[in-house]
């Protein structure tokens, strides 16, 4: 079955209910295995390119217009699946996931080779296994296994957790708990090495339930970023790091305006916080509103220069 691509439930009211977490031991939390420690904070351009209708490619089309840097920083694919065999958890590529991969030379070394890392986004698939669920390490390693494995096959740069979709319980299917997503994260960070990105989409029971004090979070994830567009609130993770690991901005490049773009961008920047994300990258020409953003993140505007 392929993912549903209409994301209207990102307005829904759910951002109260996830206030209540408290960051606790910022200060002691660990460096990240795949960001580099800097005391400027260099807020990072996220882009999710759904494949169902677009090219990943599009990406390498936008550059920072004085330094020719890319303007994204990370792209990432949406979206692989987690789907479930009636026994265990496993990864699914639909058709368009597919062919992206296996056209990886066209569709993702291009965008690698103007320095933009590409990562997996891998979401729920209106089944019972979800991220939050395994009930023992094993099981969680299994699957990490699987997301491991494509990272080095299609030489890709890191897996994004997308906890969207899920019927937990369903098919006879465990209900969440507070160690599956940290057995998770933590087998695929042993699997992948320090030099690859594992993200956090923060929504969901993979958000709500995991008891993030159980695994050594600040060396595990790198990045966690708001999921509701068009919003600014950074999820709050305890013992994660600083903000320049955080996302509060969140917007839908084809339902934002401007000046929402914009201020965000400027509220990133006054709050310190490291990461900007930005939904539905296309084929069109969305310069203009990722000038508003990179001017204020990076100080230059972002040009269009399509590929021929």
């Amino acid at each position: 079955m392929a993912q549903s691509h209409v994301r209207i439930h990102r307005f829904r009211k759910g951002l109260a209910a996830l206030a209540g977490f408290a960051v606790a031991a910022v200060g002691a939390a660990a460096a990240s295995p795949a960001v580099a420690e800097s005391s400027a904070v260099d807020p990072q351009v996220v882009a999710y390119v759904e494949v169902n209708s677009n090219d990943l490619a599009n990406v390498a089309d936008y550059t920072l217009t004085d330094s020719g840097k890319p303007a994204v920083d990370l792209a990432i694919i949406f979206a692989a699946n987690i789907n479930y065999d009636g026994e265990k958890a496993y990864l699914h590529f639909n058709d368009r996931v597919t062919a992206t991969l296996d056209d990886a030379e066209n569709q993702i070394r291009p965008v690698q080779e103007r320095g933009t890392k590409v990562l997996l986004s891998v979401l729920g698939n209106h089944q019972g296994a979800g991220f939050a669920n395994f009930s023992s390490y094993e099981d969680a390693d299994a699957f990490a296994a699987q997301l491991a494995d494509a990272v080095t096959t299609y030489g890709l740069d890191g897996i994004d957790f997308d906890d969207e979709y899920v019927q937990y319980g369903a098919n006879g299917t465990p209900q969440p708990n507070a160690q599956s997503f940290g057995w998770l994260a933590t087998a695929l960070r042993d699997r992948l090495g320090p030099d690859k990105i594992i993200s956090l989409y923060a929504i969901g029971e993979t958000y709500t339930v995991t008891d993030f004090s159980k695994f050594d979070v600040a060396g595990v994830i790198d990045y966690a970023w708001n999921p509701y567009y068009p919003t600014y609130n950074a999820p709050t993770i305890p013992g994660f790091g600083d903000k320049s690991r955080l996302g509060a901005a969140a917007i839908d490049l084809a339902n934002v305006s401007a000046a929402t773009a914009t201020d965000f961008a400027q509220r990133t920047v006054a709050d310190g916080y490291g990461v900007y994300v930005a939904y539905n990258l296309t084929g069109t020409d969305q310069s203009d509103l990722l000038s508003g953003i990179t001017q204020e993140l990076k100080g230059e505007a972002t040009e269009y220069r399509p590929a021929p």
